[in-house]
């Protein structure tokens, strides 16, 4: 996806292989304007070759033939303007590897930031000081997934534990809003000590990180697993509590996990968000992300007032 020519480096940009409208909740981001509506946009390629990978129509194009890529040209303020038209505050880069096309998000980004929409990136996490640095000036927002916590286990999808942690770590330093995703594939990473270290080691660095641990269904590559049965994902949420996380929400498996899927007061426990899958049937936040009842701040960006989480923990 990047090469050189010559002296000159080449990097995508000026196209998308998919563009859609999605509730925020999908990508999924819980403690992120609940209920907005999100433009999703992305490109082609990835670093990782995930054997389990919902989205490898275009994320393994370099790598798999049967994989075809399909892209339209399209300018950054095309995008902006599509998102603002159909009533989006949140922009997306989503589908493949948000990192490995910077320089295309910042183009787009800083529009959307003039235009006064949130940006954000669903991501590996498999990203350099450097482009974290160049990226994190224009990005509100981003979904992480930490696949594993066995360094053997990142090797073989292609990259680093120890990258995606200090991904976490500088996301969160730098005040960009982070939320973790775990897929718990059955006999890959659930047991409960890879789960409860997972948990761990967002915890340390804080508390208010939210973790959600969703539900595997056979997919690409991998076909020989059975899906995540909806007691892994309970087991996982009490694994995550254990651990001194307040938000741990159980996904992909809507209304059978009980009512795992909504946020709650860590102080009152006071149901303050409703969901069913990716739908938010109430939501009782008041506009600056406080408990209606006992007035404390939940962790998070509700508002579009303020780009500033509306309370940090340094864990």
């Amino acid at each position: 996806m990047r090469q050189r020519d010559g002296d000159a480096l080449l990097v995508p940009w000026g196209y998308t292989a998919g563009m859609a409208i999605d509730p925020i909740e999908k990508k999924p981001f819980f403690h992120l304007l609940p209920g907005a509506r999100a433009l999703s946009f992305g490109m082609l390629g990835c670093n990782f070759h995930c054997s389990f990978c919902q989205n490898w129509t275009s994320s393994q194009v370099a790598r798999d033939p049967q994989a075809e890529p399909r892209a339209r040209l399209v300018r950054p303020d095309e995008l902006v303007a599509a998102a603002v038209s159909h009533g989006c505050h949140v922009i997306t880069s989503t589908y493949n590897e948000p990192l490995i096309s910077a320089e295309w998000s910042f183009d787009v980004f800083s529009l959307a930031r003039e235009a006064g929409l949130v940006t954000s990136f669903v991501s590996n996490g498999h990203a350099t000081t450097e482009v974290l640095e160049f990226i994190t000036p224009v990005l509100d927002a981003m979904k992480v997934d930490l696949k594993a916590f066995n360094p053997a286990t990142y090797a073989a999808l292609g990259g680093s534990l120890a990258a995606v942690q200090e991904t976490i770590r500088g996301l969160w330093a730098r005040n960009v809003w982070v939320e973790v995703v775990t897929l718990v594939i059955p006999g890959f990473n659930d047991s409960d000590q890879e789960l409860g270290s997972i948990a761990a080691f967002l915890a340390e660095i804080s508390p208010d990180i939210p973790w959600h641990v969703t539900a595997f269904h056979p997919d690409y590559e991998l076909t020989d697993r059975p899906p995540t049965p909806p007691a892994s994902l309970v087991r996982a949420v009490e694994l995550g509590r254990a651990q001194g996380l307040r938000f741990v929400y159980a996904g992909n498996l809507p209304g059978r996990t009980g009512d795992l899927e909504d946020t709650r007061c860590p102080a009152c426990e006071t149901t303050l968000v409703r969901r069913f899958g990716f739908v938010v049937r109430e939501n009782r936040l008041t506009p600056d992300g406080l408990c209606p009842t006992c007035g404390v701040p939940i962790p998070g960006r509700f508002s579009l007032r303020s780009r500033e989480p509306a309370t940090r923990d340094g864990g």
